[in-house]
């Protein structure tokens, strides 16, 4: 007999299936059982009925703890009430290992606090389990995005020996008696990457170690940055708004059951589309003003000021053109107007604010070597990054998603802390 997924339990319809999985919850009423049983994949409701199975299979069910393992023997039938529109009327059940009787998170209300202190746990259920699976079509769908558009994954270093996003929040560690940091960004070693390669793009890990509670901030989170050579601001941003659109719909086509778990209102997700709205930092500036905000010019956008901005817009909206003073050294000035940098964030809407950084590149030697020196940077740690310009630079561009971010706000959940399994807060790494 084969073994089969919940989630495929819609091909399997008058057939007798085995099904491996826990208990997830239980009701019972009189001569009928029902469990609902979790493999993963999804969760399915098997049904005892006490004249059509072996009395002590009947009996022993009420011994039976959440989350316990077992195997499930039993018959496909349509059942419209039932999760996934199936069930499975139970001919037999081996407990594999029975849990202990103090599961510390049963089906009662918690709170968020207790519940990330049983992370391990909490991801077991239905809720926790959707956004994971959308997490993981999102991934796929930048992944994919990004390989048919000629771009080549280039892994870059977790260790590094200088910042990229400035030194107030690196993470410091020992190598070797020399000191080393964890990844604020990859995007460096991308920059040498698309001098090889042409279109690259890196996907991992990076760390911030910012004294930050907001519910936007994470100390580790995951992030995809493209990087292309012969690319200026505005094809940067094209390629952007092509990869978003193509994300949202391509969860809104695989991860509908997910959605709707969730409770995500998807009529917000289904306008998103090309072009996307564009405002300089200037325009944003004075729109915040207007809102009450005491935002001066030159002055990085605060969350609460891209919650108000990314209000006023059904669209994901670009803002381009900020302040040099507010970015980092990397980021090349307008030769129109060199006191702002040829970049632009894009902002997701419904008050999710920042999910994405980019911008074009400097890429004149003595610029960079003047910039480097005006940011107090050790220079001998970039001589290595100085050498991409003197062989054969070119103007190129790139940019960063954060994925915790995106989830997010896909999910319309209200803090990243449920986008990623384990979130690394300021006062949270464990478990």
């Amino acid at each position: 007999m084969e073994i089969i997924r919940i989630s495929d339990i819609k091909n399997y319809d008058g057939k007798v299936v085995d099904i491996k999985g826990w208990l997830y919850n239980r009701r019972s009423s009189g001569s009928v059982k029902f469990l609902i049983i979790r493999d993963g994949t999804g969760f399915l409701q098997a049904t005892l009925i006490k004249s059509e199975v072996d009395t002590e299979i009947f009996e022993q069910i009420d011994d039976i703890e959440y989350e316990s393992s077992m195997r499930i023997i039993g018959l496909v039938k349509k059942e419209k009430r039932a999760p996934l529109g199936y069930e499975v009327l139970v001919n037999n059940i081996e407990v594999v290992n029975k849990a202990e009787d103090n599961y510390p998170i049963s089906l009662k209300e918690h709170g968020v606090g207790f519940l990330m202190d049983y992370r391990h746990l909490w991801l077991r259920s239905p809720r926790q389990n959707a956004i994971l699976r959308i997490r993981a079509e999102i991934i796929k769908s930048i992944r994919n995005f990004l390989d048919q558009d000629g771009f080549i994954l280039i892994d870059s270093p977790i260790l590094t020996p200088a910042a990229c996003e400035g030194t107030t929040t690196l993470f410091e560690t020992d190598y070797f008696g020399d000191k080393a940091y964890l990844t604020q960004s990859g995007q460096l070693y991308n920059e040498a990457a698309a001098m090889a390669f042409g279109k690259v793009y890196c996907f991992g890990p990076t760390f911030r170690a910012e004294k930050s509670k907001t519910r936007r901030h994470l100390m580790e989170f995951w992030m995809v940055e493209p990087e292309a050579a012969f690319i200026d601001l505005e094809e940067n941003n094209k390629i952007q708004e092509k990869m978003v659109t193509y994300i949202v719909k391509q969860v809104l086509e695989n991860k509908k059951r997910e959605l709707d778990l969730i409770e995500r209102d998807t009529s917000k997700l289904e306008v998103i589309k090309v072009p996307f709205p564009k405002i300089s930092y200037d325009e944003a500036v004075e729109i915040l003003k207007k809102s009450g905000s005491k935002i001066e010019w030159g002055e990085d956008f605060g969350g609460e000021d891209e919650t108000i901005l990314s209000q006023k817009y059904e669209s994901p909206i670009f803002i381009h053109h900020y302040p040099l003073k507010c970015k980092a050294f990397y980021m090349k000035p307008d030769p129109q107007r060199p006191e702002v940098a040829l970049c632009a964030d894009l902002l997701a809407p419904e008050g999710y604010g920042e999910i994405i950084g980019g911008g074009q590149r400097i890429d004149d030697y003595n610029l960079l070597a003047e910039k480097i020196k005006e940011h107090k940077l050790p220079r001998k740690n970039y001589e290595w990054y100085l050498d991409l310009r003197r062989y054969g630079s070119v103007p190129h561009s790139g940019f960063g998603l954060g994925i915790e971010r995106t989830v997010a706000w896909i999910c319309g959940l209200n803090h990243v802390r449920e986008t990623i399994p384990f979130p690394r807060m300021l006062s949270k790494i464990y478990p």
